[in-house]
């Protein structure tokens, strides 16, 4: 199918068979966009020409001009220690109790950053004030009484020390892992490390570090295992304390005991322990496992690859260990009650016909 118009029509509608004009803009360089420095002639007819926007804002603001003409010196970055470090934690706490104490107002608390309502805080921790209030009278009370006097449970809490560290959780059984509780009770903290160390069994490693982390730490928390200066700033620092009964210099002396006053090295005594076995002291202040006892834990998950592609599932048992340590000074004490609560027995025991005190009067016959 041809169309009707002629093909020479056709060619002379075509533009892009044509030759069009094309004209030239002239384009001038920016001053940025000019490579290079720019002349002085440059500068000082640049200089000479006014912005009167410029400068009545200037005329405006003394100030931030003049600020403005003068180079911005960047101040140097302070000193910072790294995320990773031990001490990071302790000084992010510094800074957010620095803070809190600055940003508390009158009759609000202020608790990590978040300000809390004492009032609300009571009827959640105090839900019956009365009862409460009851509580405390009852107690003052009670030590109006007794005179500022201690019961016995308080008086070993404030002269004789001791310490409880529990250990993370060890992959094994409760069973294994008590075996080695029982052997290391009773024994001190040395012995106890070096039947550690030479022992066999995979899990004593772990429970040689736990007891020398156990060790470090009371010596470092409870002042144990310390006779020197623990001996030197006892009298000090009950002087300075509230005159309550028990609590002085010669109250702490006499419950140390006669056998705890006078113990060296060239001078060890001897006493039976609760088992009946005899044990030799020479330090007073030396640490020792007073009890020991395991805790069971989660149970982990272990693949148990079977024959014909089967899996079983076996339960991993996990289980903690858990060690009080004391002073020798406590085994001193409780030999010396078992020893007075047995003489005390025997004593009881023998029959006496008349009570023991001089005659006053003479009769002429027998009073039997």
């Amino acid at each position: 199918m041809s169309l009707p118009a002629p093909a020479r029509r056709i060619a002379s509608r075509c533009l892009f068979c044509q030759n069009l004009p094309i004209r030239t803009r002239p384009q001038q360089l920016s001053p940025i966009a000019t490579p290079g420095r720019r002349a002085a002639s440059d500068d000082s007819s640049s200089a000479s020409r006014s912005n009167p926007i410029l400068d009545e804002y200037r005329k405006n603001n003394p100030e931030t001009a003049s600020s403005a003409l003068q180079p911005s010196q960047q101040m140097p970055q302070q000193g910072d220690i790294a995320s990773s470090s031990i001490f990071e934690d302790h000084r992010r706490i510094q800074e957010q109790r620095r803070e809190d104490e600055e940003d508390v107002e009158e009759g609000k608390t202020k608790i990590g950053g978040i300000t809390r309502d004492p009032n609300a805080i009571a009827r959640v921790m105090v839900p019956d004030p009365a009862a409460r209030e009851r509580w405390e009278r009852k107690k003052v009370i009670q030590l109006v009484k007794k005179g500022g006097r201690l019961t016995k449970p308080e008086f070993l809490k404030r002269t004789e020390r001791e310490h409880l560290v529990k250990s993370h959780n060890m992959k094994t059984s409760v069973k294994k892992l008590g075996m080695i509780a029982r052997q290391i009770a009773g024994k001190t903290i040395d012995d106890a490390i070096v039947q550690m160390r030479f022992s066999p069994k995979k899990v004593a490693q772990e429970v040689l570090k736990q007891l020398e982390f156990a060790r470090d730490e009371a010596v470092v928390m409870r002042g144990m295992g310390l006779a020197g200066a623990a001996e030197e700033h006892a009298g000090v620092l009950n002087e300075s304390s509230t005159d309550i009964a028990g609590t002085t210099a010669a109250g702490l002396e006499a419950a140390r005991g006669t056998l705890a006053q006078r113990i060296t090295s060239d001078n060890p005594i001897s006493i039976q322990l609760k088992d009946g076995k005899r044990h030799q002291i020479d330090d007073p202040s030396k640490i020792y496992i007073d009890q020991a006892w395991v805790g069971r834990g989660p149970y982990g998950k272990l693949p148990d690859y079977r024959a014909r592609g089967r899996i079983f599932i076996m339960r991993t048992p996990w289980t903690s260990l858990t060690v009080v340590l004391k002073e020798e000074k406590t085994r001193i004490r409780e030999h010396e009650e078992r020893q007075a609560k047995r003489r005390k027995k025997i004593t009881a025991q023998v029959w006496v016909p008349l009570p023991d005190r001089p005659i006053q009067t003479h009769r002429q016959w027998y009073s039997w």
